[in-house]
């Protein structure tokens, strides 16, 4: 599923999209060390051996809540650039093999990129620090998507994971001791077999419980680690218990399958929803449902929290793809005003690095989801709108989520 968000999203040059004036992470700046290494190029190899040893990407002060981040590699290319999370293209050492960038970036930045070479655009398949798409061999952070077992099509991909001094605290993440887990159990609801993993809250009943709808269900639960999360703010009184069906849409489909134009919504309001009704008591309070998703996922439960609001009072949408459809860009944000309006609440959140231009050319995340907060907004709807140091990436959206949750169903929401 991660090769169908990079293939279907995929991160276009920093200088492109529709903000014209300074983006995140588009200053260059001279780093110090580099600097020096500049002025004595045979200092390399002890230079090289100090960077191994304390790790990469070198990060030095600045000012105004902001650092020196300087990108590096060595090796033999015709390009190289960080890519996904950031984009920032590498130039080259005159005279040896060092390949380097550096921009002034927010101390509070947390994302996720790769190295690419040669203008390759695909994620690693392992953590060995070579190819034309890698990790970061001086960063010891890595993330590990896990492939889904049951989609043929997905497989492993690496990034490196790059966190500043003041990166978010993630609070929600990993099991409290005391805190007894939710279970998980899959379902199959439909004629072709999908896939739906069922959450119920640890020790109580799920009749009468308000029903949470998640799409791309398996980095949900594996990387965004959304039932541990449950776990956590219900145990703390944050949320109100809930069940949460993780919707699964397999890597060959779900370009098609997230989006206005599928089939999606019936079956999420006409079978989904009704099963939950009936096999577990739950869901029967259309405005305590929620629905949610990132990236399509975000701009199809926006959708369906539009058009359905007897069976869902609330959205999370996480970097929302409001720009679909790429021939007619903001098609659900021109819809907004043309619809009666409903009683839903929403949560929006994107990345202040999301600047590049979608597929096509067409308006950037950042300027789409603005246009969508406002447009919400102008028709009386209420938005919790949130902007975060990082791209489009899920260890920014399982930091969010929760916020997201505690936004429209909190108990003090």
């Amino acid at each position: 599923m991660i090769a169908a968000l990079t293939k279907q999203d995929p991160i276009g040059t920093l200088g492109g999209g529709s903000l014209t004036l300074r983006r995140p992470g588009s200053v260059a700046v001279q780093s110090p060390q580099i600097a020096a290494l500049l002025e004595d190029p045979a200092g390399l190899p002890d230079w090289w051996l100090r960077v191994t040893e304390t790790g990469g990407p070198l990060v030095e002060p600045w000012r105004d809540d902001s650092r020196l981040v300087t990108f590096l590699w060595r090796g033999s290319a015709r390009s190289t650039r960080v890519w996904w999370g950031l984009d920032v293209p590498l130039e080259r050492m005159p005279g040896n093999d060092l390949w380097y960038a550096t921009r002034v970036m927010p101390s509070d930045l947390h994302t996720v990129y790769c190295l690419v070479h040669d203008g390759a655009e695909e994620l690693p398949r392992d953590a060995s620090g070579r190819g034309k798409s890698h990790v970061d061999a001086t960063n010891p952070a890595r993330y590990r998507f896990v492939p889904d077992p049951h989609d043929p099509d997905d497989h492993d991909a690496w990034v490196s994971v790059l966190a500043l001094p003041d990166a978010p605290p993630e609070p929600w993440l990993a099991p409290r001791p005391g805190v007894s887990p939710g279970t998980l159990t899959p379902e199959r609801l439909d004629p072709l077999g999908r896939e739906v993993v069922v959450y119920k809250p640890a020790g109580v009943p799920t009749a009468g419980l308000p029903v949470l709808v998640v799409f791309d269900g398996w980095v949900a639960r594996e990387v965004q680690r959304i039932p541990t999360i449950l776990d956590n703010l219900i145990a703390a009184g944050e949320i109100p218990p809930l069940v949460a069906l993780f919707v699964t849409s397999l890597t060959a489909d779900r370009d098609e399958e997230l989006s206005p134009a599928s089939a999606i919504r019936e079956f999420v309001t006409g079978e989904l929803l009704p099963w939950a009704r009936t096999t577990l008591g739950a869901g029967l309070d259309a405005r305590a449902n929620m629905i949610a998703g990132a990236s399509r996922g975000g701009l199809t439960a926006a959708y369906i929290g539009l058009t359905a609001p007897d069976s869902f009072g609330a959205v999370i949408s996480q970097s929302g793809s409001f720009w679909w459809p790429s021939e007619a860009p903001g098609q659900l944000v021109r819809e907004v005003a043309q619809r009666p309006v409903a009683d839903v609440r929403f949560y929006m959140d994107v990345g202040i690095f999301e600047t590049y231009p979608a597929p096509g050319g067409v308006p950037s995340q950042v300027d789409m989801n603005r246009a969508m907060r406002d447009a919400l907004r102008k028709r009386g709807y209420s938005v919790a709108y949130a902007e975060y140091s990082g791209g489009h990436d899920y260890v920014n959206w399982r930091r969010t989520f929760a916020d997201g949750l505690i936004a429209v169903a909190g108990v003090r929401a």
